[in-house]
């Protein structure tokens, strides 16, 4: 292209960008005149093209529709909440909307992040607009940062529009349930008139006879709808219902002991031999209860002979049965009051069969309750008929609460005369449970006394709800722990199994048994918390929404900070060490074995790599948790205080350890003394170093000692040791032939070196003796001690041979001052020579 055909180009994109500008703008030149307009256009190379504005994507379009979509839909329900009370399940029902919005919310804004960071990444590769004074970039150049930018702005926005979005949702949910606490709360401590007020049985006394005529209507109601919808089959069907409901409910108990036998005659059955047939228990005696009271319902329900305002009463009456069945089920799985060793929890048979006889009546109580509020409301009572009526069954379950612990402690009092010092062993109902109980019976009949009636309604059904959470809870944990951590303990078949084809020890199979049902432990706890914390208006919402925001990430100021990025973070950490461990493993047993390096160029490259690998995965994992390089070093910044005041060792020692490696003044291998202790370097690690001393104990040196103290490496250059045999013989004694038979022994033997020659040196005359010292050296310095002793046989037989003998031991001086300790191979020569001296004849 010539440069003409270029500034063409030029000029044509800066008509198109001025055209783009707007209509008014393109009216005003029509109307206006402009005599620049006639004049031939002059290039301008200072200011720089306007491109067109971009088009938004099709992409942008359908998130930007989603997100007006759900706008609207929230505006609307927030418009609804506002200056009325609503009913709390209409409350719920519109948080339950919410829930799925959130959710569609946090993917659209999920969905736009990485668009957005790839645009970004896009525009930072044309790299920073022209400063004042520089040249202007080409009209390429700028239409496509002008389109970058554009498509940046886009996504942003839309991601912002969905984070605010998002906000006006989460608190939407939370001014519900803080709604429905506060109508909670009221509701619960509304005051009436008590039970011993005159104006409420009055009031009672004066609504009997329009009760009366309204469940006149009610039943005639009933029985037109009757005629109207009886026929022959819909008999024939509700006959089979019931037929089929009574026979669950009769035959359960005897299909149960059929099914699920407890043998009397086994005194101490296994722990899961008791759980299964507690849970067999369970589901036999509830089951066919429940399964009973769902068929008979269907068939009223298929039927349509009941009017709608009595369906409550039916429906209630069918859940009591099956609630009795179940509670009564539950106390004979737990605590089988007729089979004492079959027993999960070791109480005494009287209180077994205690427990159970007051639980169904309790249970049989709140049913006849819930019955009659549901036939209240069928026919519309009056308000003070449905409050006494709540309180009256209140205070019944009260007293039968009260007398179950009346009867505890009795009994209790009774077995203490009975056996004086002796203390049952069995668990039973103790002080501070028989307490709390004694406190909720108080607090019940004063609340239905002082007319807080829908208080003891609600304690009452809390007590026993929270009754049954709890011994299910019991039953799921026992489950947990004898069906999870039992089966992979000792020797069981699935113990065994996972152990053969995994390779795992059988300890660690333990400890996962162990940490797995700690996790079910857990989650079943969590799980009973928000059981009873349901009725209180605290629904799991609540809590998943705070584990939701404590995973999924929150904000503190610029910092966002999630437990998925942290639990992923440190995944690939532990990948990474991985992956450094199986490399480090390859290296010593595969790729260095077959080179020629020696042992400590070889720990100094295993180690090297343990070290690169360790810090490519620290890397990695702060890179994911969006920690970027000046993060790092404002964190490293802050740790050079702790460093500078009580990690100075610890870097001191890492730091050693790194020179160690690079500049190798001791390796693996090496035989080395430190202080007083001497041995082989087995390992250098990055805070130490460890040495095996000749008695096979691992000494523990810091590196910084071997650093900055004094180290005699005794194979430093190489692996030639030196042999001294020092030898006394008689005064009288020929020191030429001595010489000789020493000489002669030293290079009869196959393992010194005969370069440089063995040397025999006259040390010095004593009194009795004239003592000679043999010097030579072998390849390998694990050998002298060998060597050496070798050697002192071989002389003094040789000696033996000339009729040398060896001298008269004589006393040795006393020091005026601590003789300074040999090294340890010259006291090791001294004492082989002593043991010569001493076999040697005269």
């Amino acid at each position: 292209m010539s440069i003409g055909l270029k500034r063409l180009f030029g000029a044509a994109v800066i008509v198109l960008a001025v055209a783009a500008g707007g209509t008014s703008d393109a009216q005003q030149a029509q109307t206006a005149p402009n005599p620049q307009a006639q004049a031939p256009a002059q290039p301008q190379p200072q200011a720089a093209p306007t491109p067109a504005p971009a088009t938004i994507s099709a992409e942008t379009k359908a998130a930007r529709a989603k997100l007006d979509g759900y706008k609207a839909d929230l505006d609307q329900k927030e418009a609804a909440i506002q200056g009325r009370t609503m009913p709390d399940t209409d409350l719920q029902n519109i948080r339950q909307q919410i829930e799925p919005i959130i959710a569609d919310i946090r993917a659209v804004v999920d969905e736009q992040t990485p668009r957005l960071e790839a645009s970004k990444q896009r525009l930072s590769q044309l790299g920073p607009k022209p400063e004042k004074g520089q040249p202007e970039e080409s009209a390429d150049v700028a239409r496509d940062r002008a389109e970058r930018e554009a498509a940046v702005a886009e996504l942003d926005e839309t991601q912002r529009l969905g984070r605010a979005l998002l906000v006006q949702a989460e608190q939407l949910s939370t001014q519900i349930g803080d709604l429905r606490r506060t109508g909670f709360t009221r509701a619960l401590f509304e005051q009436s008139d008590g039970l011993l007020s005159p104006s409420l049985w009055m009031s009672v006394v004066q609504a009997v006879p329009r009760e009366f005529r309204a469940l006149g209507l009610i039943a005639e109601d009933a029985l037109d709808q009757l005629r109207r919808n009886t026929s022959l089959g819909v008999l024939l069907l509700l006959g089979l219902a019931i037929g089929a409901a009574i026979a669950l409910y009769v035959g359960r108990r005897s299909i149960a002991p059929r099914l699920v036998r407890r043998d009397p005659a086994i005194n101490d059955p296994s722990r899961r031999s008791r759980l299964l047939a507690a849970l067999g228990v369970l589901i036999l005696g509830a089951g066919p209860a429940i399964a009973g009271s769902w068929i008979v319902w269907v068939a009223f329900d298929s039927a349509d002979i009941v009017p709608p305002r009595l369906e409550q009463v039916g429906k209630a009456v069918l859940s009591g049965l099956a609630f009795i069945a179940f509670v009564r089920a539950l106390i004979d799985a737990i605590l089988a009051p007729d089979h004492t060793s079959w027993r999960l929890i070791p109480v005494r048979d009287a209180s077994a069969t205690r427990i159970m006889s007051f639980s169904v009546l309790l249970a049989t109580v709140m049913v006849f309750g819930k019955v009659i509020e549901a036939f209240n409301k069928a026919i519309a009572a009056a308000l003070p008929i449905t409050v006494i009526t709540r309180a009256v069954f209140a205070l019944a379950a009260a007293l039968v609460f009260a007398e179950l612990l009346r009867r505890f402690a009795a009994r209790e009092t009774q077995d203490e005369a009975c056996l004086g010092p002796y203390v049952p062993q069995e668990v039973d109902i103790g002080g501070p449970l028989r307490s709390l109980g004694w406190f909720i019976v108080a607090l019940i009949i004063g609340s239905v006394v002082g007319g807080y009636i829908a208080l003891a309604s609600f304690l009452v059904d809390q007590a026993v709800g929270i009754s049954i959470i709890i011994a299910l809870l019991v039953l799921g944990i026992a489950f947990a722990d004898e069906f999870i951590g039992g089966s992979l303990r000792g020797q069981s078949r699935i113990a065994t199994t996972l152990q053969a084809n995994t390779g795992l020890r059988r300890r660690s199979l333990e400890q996962i048994g162990i940490l797995v049902s700690g996790v079910a432990r857990l989650v079943l706890i969590i799980i009973a918390i928000l059981l009873v914390l349901l009725p209180w208006g605290i629904e799991s919402t609540d809590v998943t929404g705070s584990l939701r925001a404590l995973f999924f990430g929150f904000n503190v100021g610029d910092v966002t900070v999630s437990l998925s990025s942290i639990l992923i973070a440190a995944l690939l950490f532990a990948g990474g060490f991985t992956i450094t461990r199986v490399i480090q493993r390859w290296l010593d047993n595969t790729f260095l074995p077959a080179t020629d390096l020696d042992a400590g160029l070889r720990n100094s490259i295993r180690t090297a790599a343990g070290y690169v690998g360790i810090i490519t995965a620290g890397v990695v994992a702060f890179t994911y948790l969006g920690l970027s390089l000046e993060r790092l070093t404002i964190v490293a910044g802050a740790l050079s205080v702790g460093i500078g005041f009580g990690l100075q060792s610890i870097v001191n020692n890492f730091i050693s350890g790194l020179i160690l490696l690079w500049e190798r003044p001791i390796r693996v291998g090496d035989l080395v003394v430190v202080g007083d202790g001497e041995g082989y370097v087995r390992r250098i690690n990055v805070r130490s170093t460890e040495i095996q001393a000749f008695d096979r104990s691992m000494l523990i040196v810091p590196n910084s000692n071997l650093i900055s103290g004094i180290v005699r490496n005794r194979v430093r250059n190489d692996r030639v040791g030196r042999v001294l045999v020092s030898v006394p013989v008689p005064r009288a004694s020929d020191p030429d032939q001595v010489a000789e038979i020493m000489r002669k022994a030293a290079l009869a033997h196959r393992e010194v070196m005969s370069e440089p020659n063995p040397r025999v040196l006259f040390k010095k005359v004593t009194e009795n003796t004239i003592d000679f010292d043999l010097v030579c050296f072998v390849d390998d310095i694990d050998a002298a001690g060998r060597v050496s002793s070798e050697l002192y046989f071989e002389i003094f037989r040789g000696l033996r041979k000339a009729g040398i003998g060896a001298p008269a031991p004589t006393p040795a001086p006393e020091p005026e001052e601590p003789a300074e300790k040999a090294p340890k191979t010259e006291e090791k020569e001294d004492e082989a020579l002593t043991l010569l001296k001493d076999k040697t004849p005269a």
